[in-house]
């Protein structure tokens, strides 16, 4: 009996475990901090400043959003940072490492069977970037060259997807991340670079000298990007898209936008310059977690 007894409690301490490990709120709680998942170049929508510090549109938003926790919970938590990339930002957030990944993920149907994700903020067109002085125009023009893209992102299925369509042969290269693949560009390793538009930009507009590099050709996706939660935890994607909900109403949304997208941003006060799209205003006037496969229905 008295085995039991222990087995009964030992069983209870694991489903206790494993029922807070699911739900962010009762961890934060507990622990008393979160953990926020940033990246160091994914454009305006989240980058580092260096000595541990990141900012950005989603950065922010997230932000916004943990403020709302700290009421939920009752007392101030610390903020962790952890830097993902693209190739490891869905595992760190399903094993727990990661609490809310604010960064730039693709919100599409294969993802939601791993994570959650919060309602859209963005949505991104995927372009190219090239050397202004290169004589690039549209995808058409890339047989034979190197056009770089960055692993783990779901620009590396639709490249291949448009060289098959365009009917061109292109070498795919790789960055470890998107810092890497522009660099790629910028170095002449790669004559293009295919990634969402505001990473692009974003890249461009911090590079040494932006005036050699511009953004060409067709938009090769339409893509909503989400702020990333765990799977099977209601209540802190309820409070996640409350706030977002919140945001939109006042028109908070649109002014943090406008801050990072259209003002000049730190560190070196450049702007990014992308008004919000026609397809990210439609999604902030009828809020919805919709992943891509509904975008490419219309």
């Amino acid at each position: 009996m008295k085995k039991l007894l222990i087995a009964s409690a030992a069983l209870a301490l694991a489903c206790g475990a494993m029922a807070q490990a699911n739900d962010t709120i009762a961890k934060a709680k507990a622990s008393g901090s979160i953990t926020m998942g940033v990246r160091d170049a994914s454009g305006a929508l989240s980058y580092t400043l260096g000595d541990g510090k990141y900012a950005g549109y989603h950065v922010e938003v997230c932000q916004r959003i943990l403020a709302n926790l700290d009421k939920a919970v009752g007392k101030k938590l610390e903020v962790k940072y952890q830097l993902v990339t693209s190739q490891n930002r869905i595992p760190l957030v399903q094993n727990g490492t990661v609490d809310i990944e604010c960064g730039s993920t693709t919100n599409n149907a294969t993802r939601q069977k791993d994570v959650a994700f919060a309602l859209t903020t963005y949505v991104e067109e995927v372009r190219i970037a090239v050397k202004a002085n290169g004589g690039i125009t549209s995808i058409n023009q890339l047989n034979g060259r190197n056009v770089a893209t960055t692993t783990g992102t779901t620009s590396v299925q639709l490249l291949r997807k448009h060289e098959r369509a365009a009917g061109v042969d292109f070498k795919e290269v790789y960055g470890k991340d998107h810092a890497d693949s522009f660099l790629l560009l910028e170095s002449g390793r790669a004559d293009a670079f295919v990634m969402d538009g505001q990473i692009l930009a974003g890249n461009i507009a911090t590079a040494k000298n932006p005036a050699d590099f511009k953004i060409v050709g067709e938009v090769l996706s339409v893509e909503p990007i989400a702020i990333m939660l765990r799977k099977d935890d209601p209540a802190f994607k309820k409070l996640a898209d409350d706030t977002i909900r919140e945001l939109i109403k006042t028109g908070e949304l649109a002014k943090v936008y406008d801050k990072w997208f259209v003002q000049p941003i730190p560190p070196k006060n450049t702007r990014v310059g992308l008004p919000a799209s026609d397809a990210t205003k439609a999604a902030w006037a009828n809020p919805n977690d919709n992943p891509v496969e509904a975008y490419l229905k219309k």
